[in-house]
């Protein structure tokens, strides 16, 4: 699944700009960390970046639930899982810029660039990332692929050390998206690499224009983008962290869609005939994140007090007002592989007290919970979520510090493993279970950041290492179903909610869908009079 409200620099998106059709505005919550989108884990980084600017290899369609073409018309998969051929597309144009014009099409050395600096030590870009590269780390892509070859102008194949049923899909991801390598040639000869992060380059919908931190991003129509030029001519993203803002920011005409709307919002716009509400069940899951590695959350007695200490039922009637689907692990109920047979930790305040006195902790122990400033899809009201564990934490003795950190620091702080109890959100970029256990649970993903858990066990690795060596769809689930037990027997998480993802829009607002998997597509939005 944020930064403070600069009202003054947002004068160009008032009323009368939206009166030009060809604009479509969209009140977000956050700034980006970048644009170089392999260097972040954060949805809002891959919205801004990957969802409007990028394309991949392959893309994921949430309707049909399959994987489509996108950069490559087609491709094909050896008998025995180990090779991956791919046919690209042979009329893809890069963005063309005031600080960038491309020489050529698209072809397969852009593909090799893209990912060989995330693979290859002895890149040249490889240690441009000063963060590395999190999503192909926790992937364990380095591991995975023994070799990417380019077999002609528009045609290449992966070569894998072991079977991965789950190798396609994570193709879709934003962080499998495809740069220029002429770009970066250009960047690295001018010895500004740096710039990729803050000038991209793409092959998407839209074309960077302009970053405002804590204001806007500014993008303009792709008029050559292989699907056909978007029905708008500009994009605009303003930032406004607050969703009371951006709920009066949309009820103004100021924006023509407003992200994370709070679930209030929803019921409340029902009356006015300007605004409309559209939703989807999300595939994404709001979760307290232990840090395994900070005693004494390192005993699974106090992990699981936590999580016997803590009143869900109250927590999501307050702040989702009962939007969302009570979490009892890490994806939810409607993934295939779901344990249904694991029954959570109810609320018990006495069997917590029980367990820390076990655990040497009578007198309870002092913590830090970790939050963001504002709201979002998986955590609508932050200030209101950490006061109620805090509560709840202090009915058994144990006294917890809220600490609000704005969200481009938590993220930096929380991937070091500083946290204790983080509030935290994942949502999966695509149906495959494994895109929560993966980057949540591997060791790898330690290493990487993304195991907010900071848990490394070699039973439970093992369990979703062959969960991808196999594509037979029951003994992975069998094998999901083990990793469940294991992660619920150690309470890594404190599991709060699956949510419902909502999105508020203009009346004139037309072909924008929610994805499940928080992911944006402007490119068929269209605005009427």
């Amino acid at each position: 699944m944020r930064l403070a409200f600069l009202p003054l620099l947002l004068a160009p998106l008032m009323a009368p700009a939206l009166a030009q059709a060809s604009t479509l505005s969209v009140c977000t919550e956050a700034s980006p960390d970048g644009f170089d989108v392999v260097q972040y884990n954060s949805l809002t980084t891959t919205n801004a970046s990957a969802d409007v600017l990028m394309n991949r290899l392959v893309e994921f369609d949430a309707a049909s639930g399959t994987l489509q073409p996108s950069l490559a018309q087609t491709w094909d998969v050896s008998p025995d899982g180990l090779s991956y051929s791919f046919t690209l597309r042979p009329d893809v144009s890069f963005h063309s810029t005031d600080y960038f014009t491309p020489s050529r099409t698209l072809n397969a050395d852009d593909v090799l660039f893209s990912f060989q600096r995330m693979l290859d030590p002895t890149h040249a870009w490889h240690k441009v990332a000063p963060s590395g590269y999190p999503h192909a780390q926790s992937m364990q892509l380095p591991s995975l692929i023994k070799s990417l070859e380019k077999t002609g102008e528009h045609s290449l194949r992966f070569t894998l050390n072991r079977p991965d049923a789950t190798f396609l899909a994570t193709l879709s991801m934003g962080f499998a998206s495809i740069y220029s390598a002429e770009y970066a040639a250009q960047l690295m000869a001018a010895n500004t690499p740096e710039k990729l992060n803050s000038q991209p380059i793409g092959s998407g919908p839209f074309i960077f224009k302009r970053f405002q931190k804590d204001a806007s991003v500014r993008y303009s129509a792709n008029p050559a983008y292989f699907a056909g030029k978007p029905a708008v001519d500009n994009l605009i993203f303003a930032i406004t962290p607050d969703a009371n803002v951006r709920l009066q920011k949309l009820r103004r005409g100021e924006c023509h869609i407003a992200l994370s709307p709070k679930p209030q919002d929803v019921t409340a716009i029902a009356a006015d005939n300007n605004l409309k509400s559209v939703h989807t069940a999300a595939f994404m899951s709001a979760f307290v994140a232990l840090n395994s590695q900070h005693p004494p959350l390192d005993q699974a007695a106090v992990r699981q007090a936590i999580n016997l200490a803590f009143d869900k039922n109250s927590y999501l009637q307050a702040v989702f007002e009962n939007s969302a689907e009570a979490a009892n692990g890490p994806y939810p109920p409607n993934t295939w592989s779901y344990a249904a047979e694991l029954p959570g930790y109810a609320h018990d305040p006495q069997k917590a007290r029980e367990l820390l006195n076990a655990a040497g902790l009578a007198d309870g122990f002092s913590t830090t919970i970790w939050t963001r400033p504002s709201g979002s899809v998986l955590n609508p009201n932050p200030s209101l979520g950490a006061q109620l564990l805090q509560a709840d934490l202090a009915n058994v003795g144990i006294k917890a510090e809220i600490r609000v950190i704005e969200w481009g620091e938590l993220i930096r702080r929380a991937k070091a493993g500083e946290h204790d109890l983080l509030f935290m959100g994942w949502a999966g970029d695509n149906g495959d279970p494994d895109n929560f256990l993966t980057p949540q649970f591997s060791c790898a993903s330690v290493e990487s950041g993304l195991n907010f858990a900071r848990y490394c066990d070699p039973q439970l690795d093992k369990l979703i290492s062959d969960g991808k060596r196999t594509s037979d769809q029951a003994q992975r689930s069998q094998l999901y179903k083990q990793a469940q037990q294991i992660i619920q027997q150690q309470a890594l998480w404190l599991p709060l909610a699956h949510p419902t993802a909502y999105a508020l829009t203009r009346k004139q607002v037309q072909g924008y869908q929610v994805s499940p998997f928080g992911r944006q597509d402007f490119a068929k939005v269209r605005l009427t009079p």
